[in-house]
């Protein structure tokens, strides 16, 4: 009887190329898991990706994110200059996803060409799989925030029994659109960007009739204090696109001939448009009501035949948002080296999710914990971003699918003894730079020294990419020939 356990190059039931696993359709659970999408079965066009990015940033965490910028201290325009600047970071995520064609393999496989096999293990156990799931559990208590407002709505009482439900509930929402996978993704994301936009043109049309358009803190900031403000807001907002190091997952179903700078474009103007429009919202929100606890605050300036949709929109958008996030987790998961389906992967990693999530709703304020645990991430997301993105250009994206399968100590990416020294020690000559550079949860050297001035992000990606260009060692294609010397 044939094995069932998934091998790197077939499909993620089990199945051979060769067996034709079944069809990418929104209607079947995905077969392919972190295996070589053949040019049989590629589909689709880049606009698509527009609809799917969008989706997941109309949601409840970039307008918690937008009204903190104005709760740190900064005026309105300072804090709308802030959300455009992070949200430039979508470029990196676009160029991030312009492997995906390339290779036809998802982001955690491409990775190997940057760390070797085994330190690729390493990072998608960490920066895959434990942060994506880490972000699942944060979100999923985001919706559950939402959902109890509704539940308390219809007179029931909010007990332990009933908190536990609702999670549980979303999260069975959420992984079924994960464990069904693109093409349910690609169908679903742009109804659902619809009925957001619309539900949030409202949110907007309430929010323009009561902020302060010439909203100034009571004690402006100035000098150490404003930049220490804007560069930590900065890294608060640009955590968001870093979070997607994985998005060639999303794009890995394309044509192989799909223009790279298509896959950029409508990839970062997904991310960006709605990241700037749901998170200045949240800015001008706060110049009106207390943003602190927005599912309070909100609903103060919103019609009241609005509130329960409004509440409905937000874990709309969050169940969008972590889907894809859930979905990136799954096949993390898988190449850690785990031999399962991917859709018990994605089961595994919401099961994870569930139970931080029930433990992270006692904690008290939900904002404190949002902040610690985006300005954490990006110590880390930030150097991933920055040597990934090096890669895709000293290489000018181009990679080879099946040679990216090959796991054995003779293959193309084993590198010395299953690490590539040179993505690992550019990796963290960029963590080591940007740990240095902190100075939000605890003052690293450099930030006490220029008083409190956070540039963790900036020097953490600046180091990671300088280092990954100079060091010795050139980007192997797969090609073994042509890498003989590499």
């Amino acid at each position: 009887m044939a094995s069932t356990i998934p091998d790197p190059c077939t499909g993620s039931d089990g199945r051979s190329q060769a067996a034709g696993p079944a069809p990418d359709r929104p209607g079947r659970v995905e077969a392919h898991g972190i295996d070589h999408i053949p040019d049989g079965e590629r589909h689709g066009r880049p606009r698509a990706l527009f609809s799917v990015w969008a989706a997941a940033n109309v949601n409840y965490l970039n307008l918690v994110v937008g009204g903190a910028l104005i709760l740190m201290g900064l005026t309105l325009g300072q804090a709308l200059a802030v959300i455009v600047v992070g949200n430039l970071l979508w470029v990196v995520t676009g160029l991030l996803a312009a492997p995906g064609p390339a290779a036809g393999a998802p982001s955690e496989v491409i990775t190997r060409a940057l760390y070797g096999v085994l330190g690729n293990r390493v990072n998608n156990a960490v920066t895959g799989w434990l942060i994506s799931v880490s972000y699942v559990a944060l979100n999923l208590a985001a919706a559950a925030g939402s959902a109890f407002s509704l539940v308390a709505r219809t007179g029931l009482p909010l007990t332990t029994p009933v908190k536990v439900i609702v999670v549980v509930a979303i999260a069975a929402v959420t992984l079924t659109i994960s464990v069904y996978g693109h093409a349910l993704i690609v169908k679903l994301y742009t109804p659902i960007t619809l009925v957001l936009t619309a539900a949030f043109a409202v949110v907007a049309w309430a929010v323009a009739t009561h902020a302060d358009l010439g909203y100034r803190p009571a004690h402006p900031l100035s000098g150490t204090a404003l930049w220490a403000a804007l560069l930590t807001g900065t890294t608060l907002m640009a955590s968001g696109p870093l979070s997607y190091t994985t998005s060639a997952d999303f794009s890995r179903y394309l044509p192989r001939t799909t223009s790279p700078y298509a896959v950029i474009g409508w990839t970062a103007l997904g991310g960006f448009l709605p990241g700037v429009v749901v998170c200045s919202l949240g800015a001008f929100a706060a110049t009106a009501v207390d943003m602190t606890d927005p599912q309070t605050g909100l609903p103060r300036i919103l019609p009241g035949w609005f509130t329960p949709l409004f509440l409905l929109a937000l874990v709309l958008g969050t169940i969008a948002l972590n889907a894809l996030t859930a979905y990136s987790a799954g096949l993390a998961l898988q190449a850690v080296g785990l031999r399962i389906r991917r859709s018990v992967s994605v089961l595994a990693d919401g099961a994870v999710a569930v139970g931080l999530t029930l433990y992270a709703l006692l904690v008290s304020n939900f904002l404190d914990t949002v902040n610690d645990v985006l300005q954490l991430t990006v110590v880390l997301l930030g150097p991933c971003s920055a040597v990934y993105a090096a890669d895709i250009v000293l290489r000018r994206n181009r990679y080879d699918g099946r040679a990216l399968c090959d796991e054995s100590r003779g293959g193309p990416f084993w590198y010395t003894g299953g690490f590539h020294l040179r993505g690992v020690a550019a990796l963290a000559g960029g963590v080591a730079a940007s740990a240095l550079c902190v100075g939000t949860l605890y003052t690293g050297p450099v930030a006490a020294a220029l008083g409190g001035i956070d540039l963790a992000l900036p020097a953490g990606m600046a180091v990671s990419a300088v280092l990954y260009a100079v060091l010795p060692g050139r980007p192997r294609s797969g090609d073994r020939t042509a890498d003989r010397t590499g």
